[in-house]
């Protein structure tokens, strides 16, 4: 298990998401691009909310890990990147329906991506967070509450691009 990696990798996807968002402007981020989608503003807004509340969850309670702190990392992965498998989002991180600031929402990423690289740099990865129990999942270990949020936020990254591209 490597910092470094997990480092990169976090960055890479945040560098990724405020590039491509700061691709649209005020009017696409907030327009629906096909029937039953998000606006690009939604997607951003779900992500911050969701990766603010892990936020919340690495830095909250912790335990000791009676098991590998990096098991469950595969599973998110193949779960979360699995782009023909639809998700239903819970409704404590849906985004309302409602114009979206792109400078707001690109701050927010930026200041999320220098909380997490604080997490990364200065906690112990190994500890168990015991603020929130993933459904399905279980208890999360912060090296797996991280890769949860870097592969959340590939999945949606996926999501924006092809928005992006229409």
């Amino acid at each position: 298990m490597e910092k470094k990696a997990m480092l990169k990798e976090m960055e890479e996807t945040m560098t990724g998401w405020t590039e491509v968002l700061s691709s649209f402007n005020q009017e696409q981020l907030n327009m629906v691009p096909f029937e039953g989608s998000w606006t690009a503003g939604q997607i951003a807004k779900h992500l911050i909310m969701a990766n603010f509340g892990f936020l919340e969850v690495l830095n909250g309670t912790e335990g000791e890990t009676d098991r590998p702190a990096d098991q469950k990392v595969a599973r998110i992965k193949s779960d979360f990147l699995d782009f023909t498998t639809k998700m239903q989002s819970p409704d404590f991180i849906l985004p309302k329906a409602i114009d979206y600031d792109k400078g707001i929402l690109v701050s927010n990423i930026e200041e999320l991506r220098g909380k997490l690289t604080e997490v990364i740099l200065s906690s112990d990865l190994t500890k168990t967070c015991l603020a929130f129990e993933m459904p399905v999942y279980g208890y999360f270990t912060r090296w797996e509450a991280i890769y949860f949020v870097i592969y959340h936020s590939q999945r949606h990254l996926n999501q924006l691009k092809n928005i992006a591209k229409n």
